[in-house]
């Protein structure tokens, strides 16, 4: 009898240990399934945001895109004037130097209107009475000549036109009218100049003048070069 109760109870202990293990792993399993469930839902959601992130990442490349596809409002253009820059360096250092010849001639000043040409025998001058001066010196020394005898010089040009041959040379051409009084008589000479300028480091000088009469005389006049006359119109 009492065997069969201790069997009883050995029985009875082994069925309750059974029972408690199962029950602690049913419990162990859920709680796994609880986890993994949790898991997954936790794993889902940032992937959903992230989604909704990047659409809303890409609306602003979408509005920057529509501008492209706008065309460009045109703009009006200025045309600007073209300047020829060498005439616009040299041409006003030019002129004052040819300014400067004018008033020596003006003062009757030897110094000042043979300082303006090229100290050369290379100098050449076609004067407006026909002759031919050839060298510096033999120019000063007719300068050194008729200057002292002129009186009440005036000297004015017209139609002045400056031409500019590369950086360094320069064309001067005019119209002039010169009144004075010579050894006492007064006498007026009107022609048309040309003067070949050249520059020397930083100075202008003359290298070459021609001038002659503007109204020649018509006997010195080949037939072949008489001004054609102008017709007149004919009478209403």
């Amino acid at each position: 009898m009492t065997f069969n109760i201790k069997f009883f109870q050995s029985e009875g202990e082994k069925m309750f240990k059974r029972c408690v293990s199962i029950a602690f792993l049913t419990l162990f399993v859920s709680m796994v399934l609880f986890a993994q469930n949790t898991n997954s839902s936790s794993t889902e959601r940032p992937r959903t945001s992230n989604t909704n992130r990047a659409a809303k990442t890409a609306e602003p490349a979408t509005d920057t895109a529509k501008p492209a596809t706008t065309s460009p409002v045109a703009r009006p253009t200025q045309n600007k004037p073209v300047v020829s820059a060498p005439q616009a360096r040299g041409s006003a250092a030019v002129l004052d130097t040819f300014e400067s010849l004018l008033n020596g001639i003006r003062k009757s000043n030897v110094n000042i209107v043979t300082g303006v040409y090229w100290n050369s025998p290379r100098l050449i001058l076609f004067n407006n009475n026909g002759t031919v001066t050839k060298g510096w010196e033999q120019m000063r020394k007719n300068r050194e000549s008729s200057y002292p005898d002129l009186k009440d010089v005036k000297l004015e040009v017209r139609d002045l036109s400056v031409t500019m041959i590369g950086r360094d040379a320069a064309l001067v051409t005019c119209l002039w009218t010169q009144s004075q009084t010579y050894k006492e008589t007064p006498e007026t000479a009107t022609g048309r100049m040309t003067l070949v300028f050249r520059r020397f480091g930083k100075d202008w000088k003359a290298v070459h003048l021609h001038t002659s009469p503007d109204r020649p005389d018509p006997s010195r006049v080949l037939p072949s070069e008489q001004p054609t006359p102008t017709p007149e119109p004919p009478e209403r």
